[in-house]
């Protein structure tokens, strides 16, 4: 398969046997694609981080780089700097590096690092360039920023720790995007920024999801798909034509690269990869 832009995919670690084989599955199947390559999840307080770290040693055996994400919140120098160490003797050379949530109420991070640019920082004067470092980007804003501007400088302050490359949250707006990426490019930042892209299958979970993470969904978005009810394929067939579209606009827009938030599954992210082929 042709894709317009290099893409990448991101799974997250499966809590079954049975899960796994599914990741497994849709790995192969995504590989048609040719990715550079697969990001992994990282569970907070360490729910799945032994899955993760399984995981993308065995997808990186797979043919294709695999990059684990790695969060700094309650995390100490040593931890990391052990973890990476595995990581890199693995033979892995891309991380995702995120300072992850702040549970509810808690006002300082519980670690060495209290924010991303630490852990970027960190990552860049322990091991140098033996990893490429993606950070995460918000162009509708962190949940827990105090406002856009101080949040797109605390992106800026990533770049500059050594990040090379961001992955942003899903969204559906894509002047969102555009400014967001017009406001880094005025404070000097110039490395990529990668459109995160979310199929829509289920939109009651996509509802529940986004109201949770800060994702707007715009209201003429809402209304049609709210008016499918429980049509399982009309939502799907909105869906796809909706994030197909949302797909060439921010290809025309400049977007360097798509990264799909894939939810273990290959067949809504190669329906969308289809259609913009047939483009």
């Amino acid at each position: 398969m042709n894709t317009v832009v290099p893409v990448s995919f991101e799974f997250f670690p499966p809590k079954t046997d049975a899960g796994y084989e599914k990741l497994l599955k849709a790995h192969e199947e995504l590989k048609v694609a040719n990715p550079e390559f697969f990001s992994v999840t990282y569970g907070a307080g360490g729910s799945t981080q032994e899955r993760t770290i399984n995981t993308v040693i065995e997808l990186n055996q797979r043919g294709v780089s695999a990059a684990p994400h790695l969060s700094c919140i309650g995390s100490d120098r040593a931890t990391i700097k052990a973890l990476l160490e595995k990581y890199r003797d693995a033979g892995i050379t891309r991380i995702v590096a995120l300072r992850g949530d702040l549970p509810s109420g808690m006002r300082g991070t519980g670690g060495d690092f209290n924010h991303a640019s630490d852990l970027v920082a960190y990552v860049r004067e322990t091991f140098g360039d033996a990893f490429t470092i993606e950070v995460a980007a918000y162009p509708e804003m962190h949940p827990q920023a105090q406002n856009l501007d101080k949040d797109i400088d605390f992106f800026v302050a990533k770049a500059k720790a050594g990040a090379d490359s961001a992955i942003t949250q899903y969204f559906y707006n894509v002047n969102a995007y555009k400014h967001f990426v017009d406001e880094v490019r005025k404070r000097g930042c110039d490395i990529p920024i990668v459109p995160g892209i979310m199929p829509i299958t289920n939109f009651s979970a996509l509802s529940r999801f986004s109201e949770a993470c800060g994702a707007d969904i715009p209201r003429w978005m809402h209304q049609a798909l709210q008016t499918c009810g429980d049509d399982v394929q009309r939502i799907q067939s909105i869906g796809l034509n909706f994030v197909v579209d949302l797909c060439k606009d921010l290809i025309q827009a400049g977007a360097p690269k798509l990264h799909f938030y894939s939810m273990n599954q290959s067949a809504p992210t190669l329906a969308i990869l289809e259609q913009l082929g047939k483009d």
